[in-house]
């Protein structure tokens, strides 16, 4: 366990505690999430809340478990590769398989079954669980998940999700409700507890924005192709949600439960993004898996 005491500058005035811890200590939101969680950090002696606000001259100290615990190889685990060359490998997530442990030893997710077949990956990212991870999928949330070979590749790449647009990620959502034929959806989104809401203000929210097409449609189902400009999580299903048309199997966002479906309709479909060695347009893409196929031609024939 190592200490961290940090004084706040009169810059810092009314900034929020976890902002300036993570800003101060290069800490990803996970590892800054399970900071608080533990109760890690104090400001003037007291233990801190996330949105504290901060004053100048105050004393912020910070207990942070620097120990690795890395991701554990699960060889047991084989994923479809989509892509693979030196500096990135793409694999082909299945619904029901987090993306990566939430604890220390945990097994059955993508990030154990990259270390197994890519042991150098353990030592990739911020987080020493997520295995080169550059972004994450729901665990019902099928599709195309990209993880990077070495820290260099890894931070160019995060960088390149953060930035709104610079990674082009496409997803096809089977949904229920009145929907035009295409759209932007431009909604600033809130956590709350285990899913997101659209912001009744703007102190805590984050930047969301969506575009959709309707690709295929009959009666009240759609098959909508979503593009996210932003990451924030849940944003597809909070998004369409939003604008009414939830979607199928998604009964935490008002979906209906869909005959035959184990899960909801949401599939990752494609990423296209500049490579950041070769510096040309790399397309990952990855069809419907056969549950999503089937039920497809079921509701829109």
């Amino acid at each position: 366990m190592a200490r961290h005491e940090l004084d706040v500058p009169a810059d810092f005035e009314g900034q929020r505690v976890d902002r300036f811890v993570g800003e101060r200590l290069s800490l990803s939101r996970t590892r800054l999430k399970a900071l608080f969680e533990a109760e890690g950090v104090r400001v003037d002696g007291r233990r801190a809340k996330k949105g504290l606000a901060l004053r100048a001259g105050q004393r912020v100290v910070v207990d942070v478990d620097e120990t690795r615990a890395d991701a554990v190889a699960d060889a047991s685990l084989t994923l479809p590769v989509v892509y693979e060359d030196d500096a990135l490998v793409a694999v082909d997530k299945p619904a029901g398989m987090p993306s990566q442990p939430l604890q220390p030893g945990e097994t059955g997710t993508v990030a154990n079954a990259l270390v197994a077949r890519w042991p150098a990956l353990a030592q990739v990212g911020d987080d020493p669980r997520e295995a080169g991870l550059c972004h994450r999928l729901d665990v019902e949330t099928s599709g195309v998940l990209l993880a990077a070979k070495t820290s260099a590749v890894w931070r160019v790449m995060r960088a390149a999700f953060s930035e709104p647009g610079a990674v082009d990620k496409r997803y096809l959502a089977l949904v229920r409700g009145p929907l035009a034929d295409e759209g932007d959806i431009d909604l600033p989104l809130v956590h709350a507890g285990d899913h997101v809401r659209p912001a009744l203000s703007t102190d805590e929210a984050r930047p969301a924005r969506s575009s959709f097409v309707v690709r295929q449609r009959r009666g009240v189902a759609s098959l909508v192709e979503v593009r996210l400009y932003t990451g924030v999580l849940h944003q597809v299903r909070a998004h369409l949600a939003a604008i009414g048309a939830p979607i199928v199997g998604d009964t935490r966002y008002g979906g209906r439960p869909q005959p035959g479906l184990s899960r909801f309709f949401l599939h990752a479909t494609s990423l296209s993004f500049t490579h950041p060695v070769t510096g040309q347009p790399v397309r990952l893409e990855r069809l419907l898996p056969d549950e999503l196929e089937v039920v497809r031609a079921d509701v829109l024939g």
